[in-house]
């Protein structure tokens, strides 16, 4: 085509009045310039009547500096003479990437190139027009493998309207909306996020904390406690989700070692035998008299602590929404706007807390029977959140022994065989000491299921015909970037899952006993070659596979092509019901 137009302009000089082309400065006037967030903005400004041709659009930069293209937004083209070209002044928003090591001021050189027509038959040589910026690299997200030079024609039509993962759409919200629109959306995701198993944990460890407060206790009071432990956690939240964005660690994983896992846990069973009046815990009165004539600050103090703590430890679900805002600050140093987003999250998961306490103070015992009760149903609720905690560090067989023992000294505390007790009570009671027993002879008979602590005792046959139908291939369990590398190459021709995992994350417990279990989901995974990296220890080599493939947390799904190579948009992030993940993997 481009022959075609040369040889009619060819043409027309010779047999018509030879028409007036402008100078290739005036056709094309090319232009480059760094944002503060270190992203080059480059346009070509056309004269009427020219064109440019998308395929001869090149951007390059020299990474002699280790800093190189990791990205760039295209405008859309159109069809002209049978070409893809520009017909409008072109901008193209280009993100820099690092290599790993690379800190500093650097200086990079820039290069575009271009080459365009004019509707008067005439096409001008290619263009090409060098450029040189200091780039911060302390601005930049570590390099993943991209080329060097990005062709508009194979790679930049396909950048505005390339299909991201949810967790690049959610990074990309808060990147292009509003303040106040980021805020409130983030708010709905933390109110979606508190209907998760995730959040459960802390309902009775708030509805412990206000009892715990004892006789007296207002409406009022109960929901400015319950607002002290909500802001804390959610300070918690922000401060830990700001560092782990900012130097890409997974804090979370930091905090589930055992030691601190035993040590919270002793905690709540020390609240929970001061609700069964075994003693009264409370600040040191010297410390108390410090911190305030009457005493009142102490409560909220000793709450504050407890959300702060309850944060850090029980941890959330890394879920979408959360990774969203990591991936942000990680990718623009924005540590203001992602710890508010990441804020404004905490405060609608606490949103349903700040109920549950209010709840708890408003509806708090009469002295008599009933509050003793009601005050040890509270202290058994902190041994299950003690056993829940225990649950990531000990065997399934101890942490099924223990809610057995739990169950049936509550159980026979509510004196289920009491002829004359109230019925309610009877049938919670019998219901109660009939699970906890299950669980216990579960347990014995080597059950690691909560849910079916008996299906041990089925017929062999019957196991085995329903396991069979509704299990999946075994995953193969990686540790380190090597023993990754070494199956992805193996396994090349294939398709491969890559699960996230870690002992001490609900969520990716929830993943394997709920959605990997369902026979349809099953079928549909052995399809794919299965690989799980085990987070659990949370040793070097585990934080540099996370951090890698941008894992701020387990659980995280990610997807390999038969090339071997990750498909980002694919990747998931959290729990996912079984039905959503089935039709995400008929997408592979």
């Amino acid at each position: 085509m481009k022959k075609i137009i040369l040889l009619c302009s060819i043409v027309g000089m010779l047999f018509g009045a030879p028409p007036k082309f402008l100078m290739p400065e005036e056709a094309f006037i090319p232009s480059a310039s760094i944002g503060t967030e270190m992203e080059i903005e480059a346009n070509v400004i056309i004269a009427k009547d020219i064109y440019l041709y998308v395929d001869e659009m090149k951007l390059e930069v020299d990474e002699k500096d280790g800093i190189s293209i990791a990205k760039f937004d295209a405008p859309t083209s159109v069809d002209h003479h049978d070409e893809k070209v520009y017909l409008e002044s072109p901008k193209f928003l280009v993100t820099l990437q690092k290599n790993e090591g690379v800190s500093g001021i650097k200086t990079v050189a820039f290069t575009l190139s271009y080459q365009g027509c004019s509707e008067q038959g005439l096409c001008y040589e290619p263009q090409s027009k060098s450029y040189t910026f200091d780039v911060d690299s302390a601005k930049l997200s570590v390099k993943s493998d991209k080329p060097k030079s990005l062709d508009i024609a194979t790679v930049g039509e396909k950048s505005s309207s390339q299909e991201l993962s949810q967790t690049d759409a959610i990074a990309d919200t808060i990147k292009s909306e509003s303040v106040l629109f980021v805020l409130l959306t983030f708010l709905g995701f933390g109110l979606l996020l508190a209907m998760t198993p995730c959040v459960f944990p802390m309902i009775p460890i708030i509805s412990g904390v206000i009892i715990s407060q004892g006789k007296g206790l207002s409406t009022k009071k109960a929901f400015a406690l319950s607002v002290v432990y909500v802001l804390s956690m959610a300070v918690a939240y922000t401060i830990a989700g700001v560092l782990a964005g900012l130097f890409g660690a997974n804090l979370q994983a930091a905090l589930q070692t055992p030691w601190v896992i035993y040590s919270f846990a002793l905690i709540f069973v020390a609240l929970a035998f001061s609700m069964f009046g075994f003693y009264e815990l409370k600040l040191p009165d010297k410390f108390v008299t410090k911190i305030s004539s009457s005493g009142h600050k102490a409560g909220y103090i000793g709450v504050a602590v407890m959300g702060f703590l309850s944060a850090l430890i029980v941890g959330p679900c890394v879920a979408a929404p959360l990774a969203g805002a990591l991936v942000y600050i990680g990718q623009t140093g924005d540590a203001l706007l992602g710890g508010m987003a990441l804020f404004s999250l905490s405060l609608g998961m606490g949103i349903p807390l700040i109920v549950v306490g209010v709840s708890a103070g408003k509806f708090m015992p009469k002295p008599g029977e009933w509050m003793t009760t009601v005050t040890a149903v509270f202290g058994v609720m902190m041994l299950g959140v003690a056993i829940w905690m225990l649950s990531r560090v000990v065997d399934m067989y101890v942490t099924m022994v223990l809610y057995a023992v739990l169950g049936l000294g509550f159980a026979l505390y509510l004196n289920p065989f009491e002829r004359e007790g109230h019925i309610f009570k009877r049938s919670v009671a019998l219901v109660l000491f009939a699970y906890a027993t299950a669980l216990f002879i579960g347990a014995l008979g080597g059950s690691t299921s909560m849910s079916k602590p008996l299906e041990f005792l089925k017929p062999q046959a019957s196991v085995s015909a329903a396991t069979l139908n509704a299990a999946h291939k075994e995953f193969i369990k990686v540790t380190s970037i090597q023993e990754l590398d070494t199956l992805l190459a193996k396994n090349k021709g294939k398709k491969i899952m890559l699960d996230f995992y870690a002992d001490w994350c609900t969520s990716c417990k929830e993943l394997e006993e709920v959605t990997f279990q369902n026979a349809a989901v099953a079928s549909k995974m052995n399809e794919f070659v299965l690989i799980q990296a085990d987070m659990t220890e949370n040793t070097t080599e585990q934080k540099a596979l996370s951090k890698k493939y941008g894992v701020f947390g387990p659980p995280a799904m990610l997807f390999f092509d038969t090339k071997a190579e990750l498909m980002e948009s694919k990747t998931v992030i959290g729990f996912i019901p079984a039905d959503e993940f089935l039709a995400h993997l008929d997408t592979l």
